[in-house]
């Protein structure tokens, strides 16, 4: 393990990184197990999130239309079918798989990696949020393009 100290990359991580890391390992777990359960038709995931207000109201999409969906068909394992559907949820997929990976390695094998430092940082965790939004609103930008050339052809 000394020459995991060595690396620039990789340092065994602290109790409390290992702490931390472990309970965003539960909290990804447990949604992944949600997002299983609701694949699999245990749980009814539109009867739990229909119908949408937004959408009712407007008639419009709204910014998360078919992040369920997308969400459904990432966990059967169609990713590229989940892209196409509402491309910020599957991203976002992509991106918990991601984080559930580097929160294993943390909490289990004591493992962390040193870019999570700066990723992390306070001044950091202001473009996380506006990359989310950027995300979300090229996703909404697709399915209204959609939405809305549905209704020209219908």
């Amino acid at each position: 393990m000394s020459s995991i100290n060595k690396s620039k990359i990789l340092s065994r991580a602290s109790k409390r990184q290992r702490v931390r890391a472990g309970i965003i390992l539960a909290i990804l777990g447990g949604l992944f197990v949600l997002i299983g359960l609701m694949a699999g038709g245990v749980i009814d995931a539109e009867a739990l999130l229909d119908p949408c207000g937004f959408k009712q109201r407007h008639g419009l999409p709204c910014p998360t239309c078919g992040m369920t969906h997308s969400l459904l068909a990432f966990a059967r394992g169609s990713v590229l079918k989940a892209f196409y559907i509402q491309p910020a949820a599957a991203l976002g997929c992509c991106i918990m798989i991601f984080g559930a990976f580097l929160a294993l390695m943390t909490a289990v094998f004591g493992i962390y990696f040193r870019f999570l430092d700066s990723v992390f940082s306070k001044g950091k965790i202001k473009y996380a949020i506006i990359f989310v939004i950027i995300v979300i609103a090229c996703g909404w930008a697709v399915t209204l393009a959609r939405a809305l050339a549905a209704s020209m052809q219908g």
